[in-house]
């Protein structure tokens, strides 16, 4: 009997290797099929690009050929049009704007000395000069990364950057030596224009937006204008006319706006900055088909398509997202969901202990509790187990990152996980535009992204260049209406097998053929993680001060969803106890509890004051 069990066993062994390499040999064939679908069929070369930078490319940034989107665009940046660039988030898009730069700077074999200033050199009637504004430091970082390894060979060309956080007199003191390409963010870029006498732009060539749409939504709309009016780039109201020599500026201006959503604000940003724009990446109308695009003319287009192409930006209504990304949600009862993150990270590493994972949150606060969490929590279902004994949950690397976080932390955190070949990340919105992390092979969104766009950059963090990647968002029974929102916009999501990854795990002591529970609450597994966790925050009064701040300002943050997705997102829908259950706390905190309580009497006897309450009690009868 035992060599019978053992042959079975073995079969089942070899059968398992066979499926597992069956598996790779499609997601190989996947892989390829999917790098076609991003990775044009053309070269750099004729796409009119120098060979010393298509060296650069390759050497530097390993890009033999280039993307979908850059074989579109890099041949209307090189025609000098204004273009507005709508592409899905990980196909090249900065690359899409740096190379064409850096073609034409490296005209200028000069080197820019410290007396010039910093849109001056020695070649005063030729020199051409290039601001990039990008939402975030982490994102100006990355820009700048990208820009330093391709302009090795061409050190004439000289990179910047300046961004809130840093030393402003440092800043200045780069800025009086002369710098050709400035990478920054709106704020600090605003002071700079308005305060530093050494800051001269009347070389300015070209203004490029990146990330555009999250530059508005973090509320710096109003500085954008002051920039472009400062600049003299903005577009007068009643003007038509392509502007050829910007007020303020010896040369023709150049305006680029990248984007992977487009919204009403966007539109109007593109209004006040893009003259006559080329749109690419927007259904119906890219010029030529990229895969044999070589090479783009300017008198291709006459003046009725450029009426036509300036005269409204059309919002998308499909939201691009790679196809090879892998897009499933999981439905939690809402005391559960702590216990089943972390099952599901467990699963993950334990699957691939050479893997990157993001986690979004929507507060620093539950960024904090929850890394603190993970980077002490021990762990062991065998009771008997001596302390010393038992293991960390996650055995990987953990960081966290916010906008709370010092900006050398948050320098220091975004440089060691890029580094990582294991580990993961906890991180509000501040990691969800932009950033290449490499090798992230999924995204969790632990809290709802709210808006559907945002939905679109968190999961962008991986599958990025045709490479694969998983996506899994975390909602509540009383949340699934949130899919039909995301469908509305060409997003779906298929179930992830939560109950199959939930067996997998053993207890000790546990009868195996025992029937588990249906339901995610009542899986043992879950119970007894729940019950670990319970146990370790009572025993620990700083994390225990941890988990009520989080569960604090999770629920502000909850309540402050907005227009459409108020009635899916609604407080008084959750049982704050289960909230708290969720941050693995015995008892709901009473301070939040009694606020909330105190709103909700006024808002009822406003309400009743106002007759609303009986105007619904009708309505709901009707």
């Amino acid at each position: 009997m035992g060599m019978k069990k053992s042959e079975k066993g073995s079969k089942k062994v070899m059968e398992n290797k066979k499926n597992e390499k069956k598996d790779v040999g499609s997601a190989a064939s996947n892989a390829t099929m999917e790098n076609d679908s991003v990775f044009a069929s053309c070269s750099f070369s004729s796409l009119g690009l120098r060979p010393s930078l298509c060296d650069e490319l390759r050497e530097k940034l390993g890009f033999e050929v280039p993307t979908l989107v850059q074989a579109q665009a890099i041949p209307i940046i090189l025609a000098g049009r204004h273009a507005l660039i709508n592409a899905a988030t990980g196909t090249g898009k900065t690359v899409a704007y740096l190379a064409p730069l850096i073609h034409h700077l490296q005209n200028y074999d000069t080197c820019i000395q410290r007396s010039d200033g910093i849109f001056v050199t020695d070649l005063i009637d030729l020199l051409e000069i290039a601001l990039v504004l990008v939402p975030t430091r982490e994102l100006c970082l990355q820009v700048y990364e990208i820009l330093q390894k391709l302009l090795h060979r061409f050190h004439w060309i000289v990179p910047g950057y300046v961004m809130g956080g840093e030393n402003r007199s440092k800043e200045k003191a780069r800025l009086r030596k002369g710098i050709s390409i400035l990478i920054a963010t709106p704020g600090r870029l605003l002071d700079h224009l308005k305060n530093t006498s050494s800051f001269l732009y009347t070389k300015l060539r070209w203004i490029i937006f990146d990330e555009a749409d999250r530059i508005l939504e973090l509320g710096f709309g109003q500085d954008i204008q002051e920039i472009l009016h400062l600049l003299g780039s903005r577009k007068a109201a009643n003007d038509n006319k392509e502007s050829t020599v910007p007020r303020n500026s010896e040369f023709q201006r150049q305006n680029l706006l990248f984007s992977a959503t487009l919204n009403e604000k966007v539109n109007h940003l593109a209004k006040i900055s893009l003259h006559n724009p080329v749109m690419i990446g927007l259904e119906g109308k890219t010029r030529k088909p990229v895969s044999t695009i070589e090479s783009i003319d300017p008198s291709e287009f006459d003046e009725e398509d450029e009426v036509k192409y300036s005269s409204k930006i059309p919002i998308a209504v499909d939201y691009k997202i790679p196809t090879q990304l892998i897009q499933r949600y999981v439905k939690v009862p809402c005391g559960s969901r702590l216990a089943v993150l972390l099952s599901i990270l467990k699963h993950l590493f334990e699957r691939d202990t050479s893997q990157k994972v993001v986690v979004f949150f929507s507060t620093c606060d539950a960024v904090d509790f929850h890394h603190s969490l993970l980077s002490e929590f021990h762990f062991s279902t065998d009771p008997q187990t001596k302390e010393r004994v038992i293991q960390m949950f996650l055995g990987c690397q953990t960081f966290r990152l916010h906008g709370n976080m010092e900006h050398e932390d948050r320098r220091s955190t975004f440089q060691a996980f890029k580094t990582e070949k294991s580990a993961l990340l906890l991180s509000t919105d501040v990691s969800a535009r932009g950033l290449d992390f490499p090798k992230v092979r999924c995204i969790i969104q632990y809290d709802s992204p709210g808006e559907a766009t945002e939905y679109v950059h968190r999961v962008g963090r991986t599958a990025r260049l045709g490479e694969r990647g998983e996506s899994l968002l975390f909602l509540q029974p009383v949340e699934i209406d949130y899919l039909q929102d995301l469908e509305k916009h060409g997003v779906s999501l298929a179930e992830y097998p939560l109950l199959k990854v939930l067996d997998n795990f053993t207890l000790h002591g546990h009868n195996k053929q025992v029937k588990k529970s249906v339901f995610i609450d009542l899986h043992p597994w879950v119970l007894c993680l729940q019950k670990a966790l319970e146990s370790f925050i009572i025993s620990k009064p700083k994390m225990d001060e941890l988990a009520r701040k989080g569960f604090c300002s999770w629920v502000r943050a909850y309540t402050a969803h907005r227009g459409e997705l108020k009635r899916i997102f609604m407080i008084k829908k959750l049982h704050l106890g289960h909230v708290a259950k969720s941050f693995a706390l015995k008892q709901q905190p009473s301070v939040v509890g009694q606020s909330f309580q105190k709103q909700n009497k006024k808002r009822k006897r406003f309400e009743k004051k106002n007759g609303l309450s009986k105007k619904r009690k009708v309505a709901r009868v009707t």
